[in-house]
């Protein structure tokens, strides 16, 4: 049985990246937030940086969308559940708005989905009506919404601005550059929010972004204009989930998050609830130990960042190795793979002492290694996912398996090693659980004995 949810939603993008997407979709949210209306925010594409503030802006779970990764079933059922019960979805667009495959666009026109063009418009004029235009006459079917002009110069700069527009009523505004709600970086992408101190400084900046796009027309629309991005989201009566085995019921999965391991997916635990887990969080920063568990989740993040706390907490490396010769199972993504080698070597030189449950050592570059939508074939079935980070490892451990290009794309040299060592799986590669519960599932059982 098919229902139907009615909701108005925007799908925002650019012609590039740092444009400013995240920086509009978070004033965006936290603007109808702050009104009193519930508002969900999407994001388009793998990305865990991105949703931090944009479920901080929106104060409710960010979601990823992507025509492969999570594919179309599983994002068309997230639309529609939604949907259900909010005033305003958002989907935050990834790269260029026909950058990848698939990119943005896909996903906008597949669903429906009306776009809102960010364009950084602080070193052009008239330019930016061609930008603008090329945006929404690029593909044929493609709804526009209109166009932000983002760090602007002056309110002269921004008519002339608007005044570069073909059709005048696409215009939604501009913001002016201002460093009060501008979101720090760094080489993985945003800053987290928490990592500007207390969660007040995030707000602030959030609070500014939104005041800012308030004097807007974008910003001025009210629940009755927001009616002309209404459409029907189509879902099944009972979700996918529902027919999922709870092939981990009974099971504990304790999970790494603080600062240096935090690159989780909201729907990567959803999933393992779903399967039946219990799950329970932990501080490699700052706790003793592991809590009480079966399995062991250590996703990625940024380990070289904290190496002297990491090496310092030698009661969680016991704890750890405790773990691993009681042969309880261990999944390490990325990050998570990087704290259990010998040793981390940093960008500047400095290396500090890991975990040392796997041999060998991990050093950080200043060029990116790997980065894409990968798959990895398992014995159970094949995770999808992607590929992103900075550092290389080097160890005598042989992969058991490797990852594959997502299908139509190619892999410069090898795919990522999937590294097994006893109760151990670990690898670069970041999975998307729901692409395959039952490969998930395996990733945290004992293997038969």
């Amino acid at each position: 049985m098919t229902l139907t949810a009615t909701c108005p939603a925007i799908l925002v993008a650019a012609p590039a990246s740092g444009q400013g997407k995240t920086t509009v979709t978070c004033a965006l949210a936290r603007l109808h937030a702050r009104q009193g209306r519930r508002v969900r925010v999407f994001k388009c594409g793998p990305d865990f940086l991105d949703p931090y503030w944009l479920a901080l802006a929106s104060g409710q779970p960010v979601h990823q969308l992507d025509l492969w990764m999570t594919g179309e079933a599983d994002c068309r059922q997230r639309l529609h559940a939604a949907a259900q019960d909010a005033d305003l979805l958002i989907v935050e667009g990834v790269m260029g708005l026909f950058d990848g495959e698939p990119s943005a666009a896909d996903l906008a026109q597949r669903f429906g989905l009306p776009v809102l063009a960010v364009i950084d418009a602080g070193s052009m004029a008239g330019t930016f009506g061609a930008l603008a235009w090329g945006l929404q006459s690029y593909r044929q079917g493609l709804r526009f919404a209109g166009v932000l002009a983002n760090r602007v110069a002056s309110p002269g700069h921004a008519d002339m601005l608007q005044r570069s527009l073909r059709e005048p009523a696409q215009w939604m505004g501009a913001l002016m550059r201002d460093a009060a709600f501008t979101l720090p970086e760094r080489h993985l992408g945003l800053v987290m929010d928490h990592e500007l101190g207390d969660q007040g400084e995030a707000l602030q900046r959030l609070d500014a972004a939104a005041d800012a796009l308030a004097a807007t027309p974008l910003g001025r629309m009210s629940l009755q204009d927001l009616d002309a991005w209404a459409m029907a989201f189509e879902g099944a009566a009972a979700p996918p989930a529902a027919s999922v085995a709870p092939l981990l019921r009974g099971k504990t999965i304790a999970v790494a998050r603080d600062a240096a391991f935090c690159f989780i997916y909201a729907a990567n635990l959803q999933c393992l609830q779903e399967l039946g887990a219990q799950l329970v969080f932990f501080s490699p920063l700052a706790d003793a130990a592991l809590p009480a568990c079966d399995a062991l989740w250590l996703p990625g993040g940024y380990p070289e960042l904290y190496g002297p706390a990491l090496a310092g907490n030698v009661a969680m490396k016991a704890s750890l190795h405790q773990h691993v010769q009681s042969s309880k199972p261990v999944w390490a993504e990325c990050g998570g793979m990087m704290a259990l080698f010998d040793g981390i070597t940093t960008t500047e030189g400095e290396r500090y002492a890991a975990w040392g449950v796997l041999p060998g050592e991990v050093t950080v570059n200043k060029r990116l290694a790997a980065l894409g939508p990968q798959q990895l074939p398992l014995p159970y079935g094949t995770l999808r996912g992607h590929t992103f980070h900075y550092s290389t490892a080097e160890t005598a451990l042989p992969a058991a398996a490797r990852t594959e290009a997502a299908p139509g794309r190619t892999l410069r040299g090898q795919g990522e090693a999937l590294y097994v060592q006893g109760s151990v799986k670990a690898s670069y590669f970041h999975a998307w659980f729901a692409s395959s519960p039952e490969a998930t599932a395996r990733l945290f059982l004992k293997e038969p004995a």
